[in-house]
């Protein structure tokens, strides 16, 4: 049940394709411009933040792993390791993403 009302029987059909009235429309919707504004105003941020952070954990700590050893700034360490992580994430995402699309790929045919 739809809440428009129908357009009378005299009224002249849109000339123009559905995607341009809509843009006209809402001249403020978003778009790619907007979101990449956004990331970069979002990546800025971060940078920022990471910049304050790296300043302020300068005191070298010592790292052991697998019989290596070594000493580097606590920032550097968190940040390997949180580089580590997400590697280690993204590896788990994409291998499900594959067996997901070869499901798809499967079942749909």
């Amino acid at each position: 049940m739809s809440t428009e009302e129908p357009a009378p029987d005299d009224a002249p059909p849109s000339s123009q394709p559905a995607a341009t009235r809509e843009t006209t429309a809402d001249p403020l919707r978003g778009s790619r411009t907007s979101g990449l504004w956004i990331a970069v105003v979002a990546s800025a941020v971060v940078l920022v933040l990471l910049i304050i952070f790296i300043a302020q954990n300068t005191d070298p700590v010592a790292v052991k792993f697998l019989g290596w050893e070594g000493e580097t700034p606590l920032a550097v360490a968190l940040m390997i390791a949180t580089v580590a992580g997400l590697f280690l994430a993204a590896i788990a995402g994409t291998l499900r993403i594959w067996q997901l699309r070869r499901r798809v790929r499967r079942d749909g045919t």
